[in-house]
């Protein structure tokens, strides 16, 4: 099967690349590489460097004729999507309306979207399911959401077949640690380089933490079933931040403590996801703990440290 994969140089994209070859696909980036990079994308991938929301889209359409499409490219950032909604939404939405319109048209079999969990807003309930209130609190959140109907739209209107998967926090090798997101990276770099982390708040964040190459499986699961839908993509476990601290600690060997800071404005306290749906229809479930998830993640960052 040959798959394209937009965002397919970034951190998620670049892992879903090599399971892709290792399974003995084709697989054709996309990638503008505002975010990712060409250090870890396969070299058996055929790479275009091209913004999703290029006209020559079409032009690469038809020259290498996908039979389905992964769609990870994304402004991803909520902290830009606050100061700068248009850009969130011309990168999020309307570069998504292009890729989706080139699918239409060239009948593409399967389209699978990378979602988030930031669509939920404040829990209401935990694990938050798939039917929990939609409530975004941001653009990002907004943006994200919006193509979900959009896929649903074409799905009535055209036929096209797509599964969304919901990402709680994904972590693991590659991903960047000089960004917003990302805390087990972010905590891997700082304590491998002696500086101090800093937690905001008293530590008691909750989160539900994904490890990558979970992620990547639930990818290559929805490409080949038959379903169309939505599904969180999870561990159904809260993790705190000071637990993720304390992991990352004794994987680094670091002798520090953190310094605290005030809870920044706006930040959900808690939330983790249910995953029962994709168990049933997809047949997918969590296989990496979070203290093997960690001890490879960190591990990966002593090796192959990065720069900002």
């Amino acid at each position: 099967m040959k798959v394209l994969v937009t965002g397919g140089a970034g951190f998620i994209g670049s892992h879903l690349v090599d399971g892709l070859i290792q399974a003995g696909d084709q697989a054709v980036v996309v990638d503008d590489l505002s975010s990712g990079s060409l250090r870890y994308l396969n070299r058996s991938a055929k790479f275009y460097q091209m913004d999703i929301g290029s006209p020559e889209l079409k032009d690469l359409f038809e020259i290498e004729k996908p039979e389905s499409v992964v769609h990870l490219a994304a402004q991803i950032s909520v902290t830009r999507s606050v100061q700068d909604p248009l850009y969130d939404a011309r990168v999020n939405i309307l570069g998504s309306l292009n890729l989706i319109s080139n699918c239409v048209n060239h009948k593409i079999a399967k389209v699978v979207y990378a979602s988030s969990c930031a669509i939920y807003g404040l829990p209401q309930n935990c694990p938050l399911d798939e039917n929990h209130e939609i409530n975004p609190l941001s653009p990002y959140g907004v943006s994200k959401h919006t193509v979900e109907h959009y896929l649903a739209t074409r799905y009535h209107l055209n036929g096209l077949s797509y599964v969304v998967l919901r990402y709680a926090n994904v972590y693991g090798p590659r991903q960047n640690p000089f960004g917003e997101g990302g805390v087990v990276a972010i905590f891997s770099q700082q304590m491998l380089s002696g500086k101090q982390p800093t937690i905001f708040g008293r530590g008691d964040k909750t989160r539900d933490y994904v490890y990558v190459s979970d992620v990547v499986r639930a990818n290559m699961l929805a490409l080949k079933s038959k379903v169309t839908g939505i599904f969180n993509v999870s561990t159904g476990l809260e993790t705190p931040d000071q637990t993720i601290f304390d992991l990352v600690k004794k994987e680094c060997r670091y002798q520090g403590q953190p310094v605290y800071a005030p809870e920044r404005p706006g930040e959900i306290k808690r939330i983790f996801l249910s995953f029962q749906k994709a168990e049933k229809a997809l047949n997918w479930k969590p296989q990496v703990t979070l203290k093997d998830g960690i001890a490879r993640a960190v591990a990966f960052y002593r090796e192959e440290p990065l720069n900002p």
